[in-house]
């Protein structure tokens, strides 16, 4: 296969919402530290919402962003959180991944910490070929032609080999 046709992960983004500031957002910026050995950025809210009770630009989630292998191997252990079970809608027409995770309990090595509490988080995987440096650099910025971009079928090729994940429909088979 030709190496610039091959499907990789650009980055991994763990993403925790709380929904308020404070000691909780201080415990899920530590599991997450725990689970990815990287420090996590907090994240803001966009708008006021007083029945949430939170108002624009207080912290209300925590995010980490993982690239290369560090990226595979968070991915690996979450996925074997979830059993390695992705159902075929998590995918987007880009090809990317999206799925959650209820409790971080789930995840294998993960133990209850009354200090920490129970989180769920959300997990989104970016997918690209290379070459996609032209669609970000500054200087003769260029589009990715349509043969170039990642399927939603290859990214699940992908997965499937390199992950050993399941479709949820090929599991009622």
């Amino acid at each position: 296969m030709n190496p610039m046709q091959q499907v990789r992960i650009a980055k991994a983004t763990v993403n925790v919402g709380v929904g308020e500031a404070g000691e909780r957002l201080a415990r899920a910026e530590k599991l997450l530290q725990s689970i990815s050995n990287q420090k996590p950025v907090r994240t803001t809210s966009k708008v006021t919402n007083p029945e949430f009770g939170i108002r624009k630009g207080q912290p209300i989630a925590c995010k980490v962003t993982l690239r290369g292998e560090q990226a595979d191997e968070t991915v690996k252990l979450i996925l074997s959180g979830i059993d390695n079970i992705i159902r075929p809608t998590q995918f987007d027409k880009q090809g990317n991944l999206s799925f959650g995770i209820h409790e971080h309990i789930d995840i294998p090595g993960m133990r209850y910490d009354p200090d920490i509490g129970i989180f769920g988080m959300n997990v989104n995987i970016t997918f690209e070929k290379p070459g996609y440096r032209i669609k970000r650099r500054k200087v003769q910025r260029k589009h990715i032609p349509q043969k170039h971009q990642v399927t939603t079928d290859e990214t699940m090729e992908y997965m499937k080999e390199k992950f050993q994940i399941r479709l949820e429909s090929d599991k009622e088979e």
